[in-house]
């Protein structure tokens, strides 16, 4: 079953990646304010919590994204037990075909990919999307690998339809470089929950794409 044209009207623009570790008033705060600006994907990460504390942690945030996206990141059973709209997936997390037979038709699956081959293959398996990383030099992923730049992204355009997020090191100083690539939305989480005023950096990232995704 093909994406609803609604759920893909909204992956674009900012796209808010939850991080505990790093975030100054909390993944709960962080995701309030994000959805208060319009953002139209959160995606809940933590590598701390046991399973229990995740899934606790999954229903609060699901109950706050009211006409948002709620995605899990990796966990297929978080996502179940939480009633998440889907999963991003990385390229050694469990294999999509598997996911989906687990989530079915109508959830939202992305795939990390780092290739233009890796991105070919999430379109085959029929990806809602796809995220892009590292574009650039990232603190928030230990294991993200080598940056890729920009220019991946144009690559990627070129030869697949899916909407493209990146994700890696972006910063509201290379930001526009990065949507003039091609990428249809990006997630910069240190730029956001390590600010003190998490709704003005994203915000300031809002801005740099066009209505109707830009509405303050």
């Amino acid at each position: 079953m093909p994406i609803p044209s609604s759920h893909k009207q909204k992956i674009n623009g900012y796209y808010f990646i939850t991080d505990s570790g790093l975030s100054i008033t909390g993944n709960a705060s962080d995701v309030e304010k994000a959805v208060s600006c319009g953002v139209g994907v959160v995606q809940y990460r933590n590598k701390q919590a046991t399973t229990r504390q995740m899934i606790d942690e999954a229903r609060v945030l699901r109950a706050l994204c009211q006409n948002v996206l709620f995605l899990v990141n990796d966990r297929v059973d978080i996502a179940l037990a939480s009633g998440a709209d889907g999963v991003h997936l990385g390229q050694d997390d469990m294999p999509y075909a598997m996911a989906r037979k687990l989530l079915g038709d109508g959830a939202v699956i992305g795939v990390t990919v780092h290739t233009v081959e890796e991105a070919l293959q999430a379109q085959k398996h029929k990806a809602d999307y796809i995220g892009v990383s590292p574009i650039y030099l990232t603190s928030t992923k230990i294991d993200a690998g080598l940056a890729s730049g920009p220019e991946l992204i144009r690559s990627i355009k070129t030869n697949v339809t899916l909407p493209v997020i990146a994700i890696g090191g972006i910063t509201h100083a290379n930001a526009r470089e990065v949507i003039d690539a091609g990428a249809d939305g990006l997630c910069a989480i240190s730029a956001v929950v390590c600010s003190d005023d998490v709704e003005k950096a994203i915000n300031r990232f809002q801005k740099l794409f066009p209505p109707p995704i830009n509405k303050k």
